[in-house]
């Protein structure tokens, strides 16, 4: 490699004074992770996953499965966090293993669609479905409220990283203990049924019953995503060698225990055949269990759970978009870190616009479904990227090494590849559509690199070196 494309990727850096805080600590990433990922998952989810298996083994098996893979990813992930503590996650490990391309296509996926649109779909969600419950709005009065909710969480995240988290962890409390005590009421006071946890039983093994069963799982993991994300904040970490792979497995193996017991309660309260037609199950379980006000309960709780999946987004995803500014491929002010609060301040006010942006436009809902197929592709390849950097980076010191290695990483990557397979072929158009999104990210990438090069040919020759 030449000296000028060693150079290449850090080559802003040089001009951006400091480094972001190393403030968060253990609890802060299991608020991180277990705020995040349940947003409304949990609650729509079930439905889908019934009517696909429809025996309630089985829609155990789907959920504990689900939950099993997205943990043997966090081992991945776990080690890749130990060795790179730096601010991006994701990136910087697509970066290490692969190269400036994939990780470029990576961040500008993200920024573009996967998570402004995530931001979006929650604020709207947040103002038109469930806030209404309580307050009635004109379809302006929800753009306002939505557009509202996205800057004041942005702001929250611009004054400090730890009023961030103090927030996140605020809200996960809150909506962890909802979510349990809504489950305690199901079995307290709705006269239920435990047959419902074994009848009907699966029906016998067929194509048909594997491919339902893929695709229930694919819902599952939809409902599981958000833990990856906490790899972003690697950089503002206490004790990253420990803090961050502890945190990531215990939010992890949280999040599937909720998942598993909330499950309970709602097979509890219905049948499997019931829970399929439902739309809304945790309400109609409440509703069941203590009468009408059950479903304004589920209406509050959800606004916790929305708030919490988005501001988890301003937590970490800008830490994305500072690494990519910093390597010289993005927006160079996109870099900056604010002299007094220590935020990567920019990053954050730009995902901020540019989510109001399209929740404003009304077209995020299918730019968001159309980057699922390429963002199991990415966390397919995040997870390879431990075997690769093992061969690539023996040198690099390992504080934590993945747990049974290399069953646990190869059977993640095969996971991810049935989803997007799976995703091709069932929703080919929006795969494809996908995958344009990501490649319009090329001219990009060889402007920001040519002008990379340009700009380090100009401080070679201004220092001689």
């Amino acid at each position: 490699m030449s000296k000028e494309n060693g150079k290449l990727n850090t080559c802003f850096s040089a001009s951006v004074p400091g480094e972001l805080p190393r403030v968060l600590g253990f609890w802060d990433i299991i608020g991180i992770i277990v705020g995040g990922v349940i947003g409304s998952g949990i609650f729509i989810v079930p439905a889908a996953v019934a009517a696909g298996v429809e025996s309630p083994l089985l829609i155990f098996a789907v959920w504990i499965l689900g939950g099993l893979l997205c943990f043997f990813g966090a081992l991945s992930f776990s080690e890749l966090g130990a060795a790179y503590p730096q601010a991006g996650g994701m990136y910087v490990y697509l970066r290490e293993a692969y190269g400036p391309l994939v990780s470029f296509l990576f961040g500008w996926t993200l920024f573009l669609v996967i998570d402004s649109g995530a931001i979006a779909t929650l604020a709207v969600a947040f103002s038109s479905k469930y806030l209404p419950h309580f307050v009635g709005l004109t379809p302006l009065e929800t753009k306002v409220v939505a557009v509202a909710l996205i800057a004041l969480l942005a702001i929250i995240n611009y004054i400090g990283v730890k009023w961030g988290a103090i927030v996140q962890n605020i809200l996960t409390l809150i909506k962890f203990g909802a979510i349990v005590g809504v489950c305690v009421v199901v079995f307290v006071f709705a006269k239920g049924s435990a047959a419902h946890f074994i009848s009907p039983a699966p029906k016998a093994l067929s194509l048909n019953l594997i491919a339902s069963f893929g695709v229930a799982l694919v819902a599952t993991l939809w409902a599981y995503k958000g833990w990856e994300s906490s790899t972003f904040s690697s950089g503002e970490i206490r004790n990253p060698e420990k803090n961050f792979p502890a945190g990531l497995l215990a939010g992890t193996l949280i999040i599937i225990g909720i998942y598993l017991l909330t499950n309970l309660a709602y097979l509890y309260a219905f049948p499997a055949s019931e829970i399929a037609k439902s739309s809304r199950i945790a309400s109609d379980a409440m509703n069941f269990a203590i009468g009408p006000i059950g479903a304004s309960i589920i209406a509050f709780i959800i606004l916790f759970s929305i708030t919490g999946a988005t501001n988890q987004n301003f937590l970490c995803s800008p830490r994305v978009y500072f690494a990519m500014a910093r390597d010289g491929l993005f927006f160079k002010n996109i870099a900056r870190i604010h002299p007094r609060f220590l935020t990567p301040h920019v990053s954050i006010f730009a995902l901020a616009g540019w989510s109001a942006v399209l929740s404003l436009s009304g077209t995020f809902e299918q730019l968001f479904t159309y980057v699922i197929f390429g963002q199991w592709i990415f966390s397919g390849l995040t997870v390879a990227a431990v075997m690769i950097l093992r061969r690539k980076r023996p040198d690099i010191s390992r504080p934590y090494k993945t747990w049974g290695y290399p069953a646990t990483p190869v059977i993640f990557i095969l996971s991810a590849l049935f989803v997007s397979v799976n995703t091709l072929i069932n929703q080919f158009w929006n795969s494809f559509a996908g995958l344009a999104i990501i490649f319009l990210g090329l001219p990009a990438y060889f402007y920001w690199r040519r002008k990379a090069r340009r700009g380090l040919r100009e401080e070679t020759h201004e220092t001689g070196d």
